[in-house]
């Protein structure tokens, strides 16, 4: 189970990889080109473009100045990718209502619960 959880949520490297490769490209630049400019090698860069590489704050920083993009907008960026990779949350009352529309018939014989010792499961 743990595997499974932890293969559905993306690494923090991944994201930050993925948004360092996508500015490079939206600038038509190389590898090499900004991998000389951020002083690190041309596979280090591409491995921590492809997530393979945990880098260090300070080489984030030497590909941003590279990239001539502020910190804070890649990591914004990358918010908004996490965002994007979040399992979406059903409210309970939300999954009641939602039941009780499906099921009128169950609905009326079901008591209102006080909300203690409910079981509840999520399934993604």
């Amino acid at each position: 189970m743990a595997d499974v959880m932890h293969r559905s949520r993306p690494l923090l490297r991944t994201l930050v990889g993925d948004v360092l490769r996508r500015r490079r490209r939206e600038q038509e630049r190389t590898l090499a080109e900004v991998a000389r400019d951020a002083s690190v090698s041309v596979q280090y860069l591409s491995e921590v473009e492809r997530g393979r590489k945990e880098a260090s704050s300070e080489i984030v920083a030497a590909v941003c100045d590279s990239l001539g993009i502020e910190l804070a907008d890649l990591l914004a960026e990358v918010g908004r990718d996490l965002v994007v990779h979040r399992a979406p949350v059903v409210r309970l009352e939300t999954a009641r209502v939602r039941l009780e529309a499906a099921r009128p018939h169950r609905a009326a014989r079901m008591p209102r619960s006080s909300g203690a010792g409910e079981v509840v499961l999520l399934a993604a």
